[in-house]
């Protein structure tokens, strides 16, 4: 006779699920395979059962095919849960889901851009495989013109701002970076221009605003082919304007102001911190090698130079200071002795002659420029730092620590031009109009905003976050009537760093 399933009754109340096999003589041989405690229960052991007469051995067989009687059970979703989770509650934590007016295929195209930076097209493909909705490409094509325009990301950055809890006092970071497009010819808004990595492709400059830790505040978009110097007043004026602040404390490299540049940015109310460029070797240290003849500059020392306003110099007054590190010496006397051995090989006509800064041409004669020379490793270690600042932002007196700290901080970002640039492919390949450019930078602020806030809240990159988090899927399985949803365990670091999110601190 054909074996059969049967449920019987414990006397502990739960439900055991046998398999009964008879004989033709009557003889009867039980397998238990279990016993349920609820209907959920129930119904996996009733289909385990099942399996087990259909394959007609005591052994689940799982290559039956899903439908069959006793076969697999059918998955009916399966998500990037952690993940897909873990992204959403930062975009509400940043108030973005508010700023969007609760545009859902925008949200859609930050997620997408965060776990994996492609196509618009393809980011479809991406939503789909991590189990989250999609718009159709064309609602996401239809929606671009309107994620390019100014207010639109104006409400992104207010939500930024309000979160950075920024206020009159507080230092920003500026910084710019540029986009280039393969493409032989410029259209007004690509255009050729200086660039760092030396391409000589049509490109666009972007003006990138942070608070002290690298939070993205702000990011402006402006012609290939404009100077750096001419991109800072523009950019903090408009964020000024937008959040009424009357005055924040600009912090930026040697190269971003000229001194015309600072003088609009002080007659707009500003303050500031730059690296300062030093062309010949300060009066600080000439006095201070004077007063201690033959005693060496200690790691770290610090000279400090005021410089008062004039009557008619339309500025306030500065104070620059000259900072001495052994480790920058080291690493530039090293780069001035590799290129004076240069010039005096070729000087001598081992190696051709090529640009050297130590080759100085008189009368048709190239010589190696000594005083250049010496001048270079008197400056050797030197890095200077000027400010206008009257008070910390906390209204204590300004010190070298605070200036050169504050200074520092432009690593942050830094971090974050990076982040954009490799981990959310900034670069807006497939966009070729302005407004889709546009469009295609908003995307990228808000992913790096969010990409930001996790790194702070995890103490994770973004890219080992998302590597690791979207192995970890969550699955609905149906068994019977019933849904039942199955995860992968969790390592517990990675429990941690989700924790860490859904219960975020105050920055």
């Amino acid at each position: 006779m054909s074996p059969y399933v049967r449920t019987v009754k414990t006397s502990s109340g739960a439900t055991a699920v046998q398999i009964v096999h008879k004989s033709h003589r009557g003889s009867r041989d039980i397998e238990h395979l279990g016993s349920a405690h609820d209907e959920v229960e129930l119904e996996l052991l009733k289909t385990a059962a099942r399996q087990r007469l259909a394959a007609g051995q005591r052994e689940l067989d799982l290559g039956l095919a899903v439908g069959a009687p006793g076969g697999p059970l059918p998955i009916m979703s399966s998500r990037m849960g952690h993940l897909l989770d873990a992204v959403e509650c930062a975009y509400r934590v940043l108030g973005f889901a508010e700023a969007a007016d609760g545009d859902e295929v925008f949200a859609q195209l930050v997620l997408a851009r965060i776990i994996e930076p492609v196509s618009k097209l393809d980011s479809l493909r991406v939503l789909e495989e991590a189990g989250a909705e999609a718009a159709s490409y064309r609602t996401v094509t239809r929606r671009l013109r309107k994620y390019a325009k100014q207010g639109w990301r104006e409400k992104l950055s207010a939500a930024c701002a309000a979160h950075a809890q920024m206020g009159p006092a507080s230092l920003v970071l500026y910084d710019v970076s540029t986009l280039y497009f393969e493409t032989d010819a410029g259209d007004g808004f690509r255009e050729p221009g200086f660039s760092k990595e030396r391409r000589l492709e049509p490109q666009i400059t972007i003006g990138l605003l942070t608070d002290q830790g690298g939070f993205p505040l702000m990011v402006s978009a402006f012609e290939g082919n404009k100077a750096e110097t001419k991109t800072i007043l523009p950019v903090i004026e408009a964020f000024m304007a937008a959040h009424h602040l009357p005055g924040v404390t600009v912090v930026a490299d040697a190269g971003m102001l000229s001194e015309a540049n600072q003088k609009q940015i002080e007659a707009a109310g500003l303050s500031f911190i730059l690296g300062q460029r030093i062309p010949e070797v300060p009066y600080a240290v000439t006095e201070w090698q004077r007063e201690h003849p033959g005693e060496p500059v200690t790691d770290g020392q610090v000279f400090t130079q005021r410089w008062p306003a004039g009557p008619n110099s339309g500025r306030r007054d500065q104070v620059i200071y000259y900072q001495y590190r052994h480790d920058r010496a080291r690493r530039t006397l090293r780069g001035i002795d590799e290129q004076v051995t240069k010039a005096e090989k070729a000087i001598a006509g081992q190696a051709p002659i090529k640009r050297n800064r130590f080759i100085a041409l008189a009368d048709g004669t190239h010589t190696v420029n000594r005083e250049l020379e010496a001048k270079a490793r008197a400056l050797a270690g030197l890095k200077g730092y000027v400010t206008n600042l009257q008070a910390c932002p906390d209204g204590t007196p300004v010190t070298a620590e605070f200036v050169i700290g504050a200074y520092h901080r432009l690593f942050e970002i830094e971090k974050s031009f990076r982040m954009a640039k490799s981990d959310l492919q900034a670069r807006p390949i497939y966009h070729r109009i302005r407004d889709s450019i546009e469009a295609h930078l908003s995307i990228v602020f808000a992913a790096l905003a969010i990409g930001r806030w996790i790194e702070h809240q995890t103490g994770w990159s973004i890219r080992k976050f998302v590597r690791t988090a979207r192995r970890y899927r969550t699955i609905e399985i149906q068994a019977g009537e019933h849904t039942i949803t199955a995860a992968d365990p969790l390592p517990g670091d990675l429990r941690e760093a989700l924790d860490a999110i859904k219960v975020p601190d105050n920055r």
